[in-house]
């Protein structure tokens, strides 16, 4: 069957044809050109970006943006995850974590800028670790290479893993050594069964921590040969104080608390010790000669040692109780939240990087001796995406885990403050952030208040959250999940959390009591269709789910049942309701309704533009609008063919769809172009791409909510795409 699209666009040719087959030929003709050529200069003098749709006229300009890193493109941006952190005495900061999708595990910060991203630490089973350490001549970070099974170039058999240090320059270069492994003969494997925990150089010797074995390494730094080994209980990071002598982080293990302890370059355990940390994740000397250790515990702190004799802690750096301390969630200078390093220069600067928890992302901060900021570095996003809250026309952005104020006057990449961080870790243990890797955040308004739905890139579950302001500050409250059935008679989720959920089947949890934890008797369970196509939540806060069911009834409606007594929304299996699934679709995905005009759109793979083969991830091959829904004589307004597989290659499929007042979006995976669409007619509009103020560049589209659509009140469309490859929400500004 001829596509709709290419027909549409094959009648606007014929029509061209018949006007320039007229008699006025050659003035036409010239109109048509000195109008594209001032229009071109125009736009190529004011840098705007523009696409040209398919039908022969100008699309509206459109402006491209970003939130939730401090860099919008290219190779120096801000890193995922830091999770290790040194800091030399001339302020440089090298640092280190298991996974950057862009291969930015390892980057080199100095003076508030990204200086270089450490080479060829991503690909082919590699990736970074949780340790770095460097001296005036090299750089050493903890790696892991994976089996590939090229024993040519010198890799580990399949189903075996180098757990490494690698070895480089200081300007990120690797720096291969007789002996060393790997392609490039630069990495030293230190075991095969756990990864390196700790680095430090006291002289010409390299300290390596191995937890699992319970030892200490030591290497010559520049031969890179092993001269000594010791053994000390769990070990983790590793700092040397001004007398050469180690102290080295004991990691909690079982019912052994954690520590830190005090050891000699032999390997001998010296008397002092620190036992009053309750999470030490990071430790370091600073210019003083003090001892600093990051407690990632309740205090969120930075607790400063004198060493000279015995241990006694001087002071802390930090607000106490970090990002929880004065109105929780609020993000200020001096709260610190999930650390992950700690370090000063030679002239007693701080320089503290804070993680969230649950890797929530990168927060890098220096601050003076005597605590004011200097400057900050912020790489926050990682499969995630935004939307706006409605009450506010889209000045509060939120994603799974931070709140952004926006102020739409600024430049591309300058409009967002990160205002908020809405988890609380220790107060909701079992908040399911915590717990699972969601993605995608529906903002919605019930009667007045606000509640964050977050959903994950499988579809398998819709998080509920609250607000509750007076008591608990910018904190987003666990309310209430839907989880779906696992096609299994087994737990929907495994392992043990969350505590007391139903043994088999599909559930609603609610929490009836307001603490926010799973409890016994919160939970409503039944047992449906166990592949889900996607979900939505209305204007009016109902929930809607698409089920990839093949009885033709794929259609679930919870209908609000008000608030309870905590302020939790309340949804019933017994409520729910069964709609048929329009007969035009035999695969059914994604799903969004609108109350107040009683429209629904619904996407999926169709009788006319079936699936090939069963890519789970997409939106299927078309988006169909009904008017009338609820009143039963629906009917289609308006069939959009979206990009779609017909190979099997999944080189063209549309990941995710929004709508937002007069257009349809639809963003495609691995080119993550988003195409809009005339929601009435379906007719194609304009085509959004990188502009420049992102280096024309973003990563794939790959979870069912990569789009969300916002319309302003003075009629502006705010289209928001996610892009892990580069950490950032894409953020288009479209004119009404």
């Amino acid at each position: 069957m001829k596509n709709r699209l290419v027909t549409h666009f094959d009648k606007i040719n014929q029509r061209l044809n018949q006007i320039f087959q007229i008699r006025r030929l050659g003035k036409i003709k010239f109109i048509y050109f000195l109008l594209s050529l001032i229009v071109g200069i125009i736009v190529a003098t004011l840098g705007i970006t523009t696409d040209w749709t398919n039908t022969g006229t100008a699309a509206s300009t459109y402006k491209t943006s970003w939130i939730g890193n401090s860099v919008g493109s290219g190779k120096l941006r801000v890193q995922n995850n830091i999770e290790a952190m040194y800091v030399a005495s001339n302020g440089t900061v090298y640092t280190n974590s298991h996974w950057d999708e862009a291969g930015a595990e390892a980057g080199i910060y100095k003076d508030g800028k990204v200086i270089a991203v450490l080479d060829d630490t991503h690909g082919w089973s590699r990736g970074g670790g949780k340790a770095v350490i460097a001296n005036n001549k090299y750089i050493y970070i903890a790696m892991i290479q994976g089996g590939i099974g090229n024993a040519k170039e010198d890799y580990p058999p399949k189903g075996t893993t180098w757990y490494c240090v690698r070895r480089y320059d200081l300007s990120g270069k690797p720096a291969p050594f007789s002996g060393g492994r790997g392609w490039d003969k630069s990495m030293l494997i230190t075991s095969k069964t756990s990864e390196v925990t700790g680095l430090a150089i006291a002289g010409n010797k390299l300290y390596v921590s191995d937890s699992a074995a319970n030892k200490i390494h030591v290497y010559n730094s520049d031969a890179m040969q092993e001269v000594d080994s010791f053994a000390v209980a769990n070990p983790g990071a590793i700092t040397v104080d001004k007398e050469g002598n180690l102290w080295i982080i004991h990691s909690k293990n079982g019912s052994n608390p954690a520590k830190v302890g005090h050891y000699s370059q032999t390997g001998k355990k010296l008397p002092q010790q620190i036992t009053d940390v309750i999470e030490p994740t990071a430790i370091a000397i600073d210019n003083q000669g003090r001892l600093l250790i990051a407690e990632n515990g309740p205090r969120q702190q930075v607790l400063i040692y004198n060493i000279k004799n015995q241990p006694v802690q001087v002071g802390t750096f930090g607000s106490k109780g970090g990002i929880y301390g004065g109105v929780p969630g609020e993000v200020q200078n001096l709260k610190l939240y999930g650390l992950t390093g700690v370090g000063t220069d030679g002239a007693g600067n701080f320089y503290i990087n804070s993680n969230g928890f649950n890797k929530s992302g990168t927060d890098l901060r220096k601050f003076s001796p005597s605590g004011k900021q200097q400057w900050q570095l912020l790489g926050l996003i990682f499969v995630d995406n935004a939307d706006a809250d409605p009450q506010t026309d889209g000045v509060d952005l939120f994603t799974k885990q931070e709140h952004y104020l926006m102020n739409y006057s600024q430049p591309a990449g300058k409009q967002w403050i990160y205002k908020n961080y809405t988890l609380n870790h220790f107060k909701y243990p079992q908040d399911p952030r915590l717990h699972t890797s969601p993605d995608a955040t529906f903002v919605r308004r019930i009667q007045g208040q606000r509640f964050l739905y977050i959903t994950d890139m499988y579809g398998g579950f819709l998080q509920i959250y609250r607000f509750q302001p007076g008591s608990e500050g910018k904190i987003a409250i666990p309310a209430g999940m839907f989880v779906g059935s696992n096609g299994t008679d087994k737990k929907s989720i495994s392992g043990s959390w969350p505590p007391y959920q139903p043994a088999k089947g599909e559930w609603i949890w609610r929490d009836r009591n307001g603490n926010g934890a799973f409890d016994q008797n919160e939970y409503d369970s039944s047992q449906d269709y166990p592949y889900m196509g996607g979900w939505w939540v209305d204007s009016q806060g109902d929930v809607w789910k698409t089920m990839r069911s093949p009885d033709g009834v794929g259609i679930r409606h919870y209908p609000l049942q008000g608030l309870d007594g905590k302020g939790n929304p309340i949804y019933t299996y017994s409520s729910m309701q069964k709609q048929k699934t329009p007969s035009l679709f035999t695969d059914l995905r994604r799903i969004e309704y609108f109350p107040k005009t009683d429209t629904m759109y619904l996407s999926g793979f169709t009788v006319d533009h079936p699936a090939f083969g069963d890519d789970t991830g997409v939106a299927g091959s078309e988006i169909v609008r009904f008017d009338n829904w609820s009143k039963g004589n629906r009917k289609v307004r308006s069939r959009i063919d979206i990009p779609y597989d017909t190979t099997g290659k999944r080189e063209v499929s549309t990941a995710a769809m929004s709508v937002a007042g007069d257009y349809v979006f639809a963003a495609t995976v691995k080119t993550a172009e988003v195409y809009v669409y005339n929601a009435a007619t379906g007719e194609p509009v304009h085509k959004l791409k990188p502009g420049p103020e992102v280096g024309g560049e973003t990563g794939w589209v790959d979870i069912p909510y990569g789009i969300r659509a916002f319309r302003r009140s003075n009629g502006e469309y705010l289209v928001f795409v996610e892009d892990n490859w580069k950490g950032k929400v894409l953020m288009y500004r479209l004119p009404k």
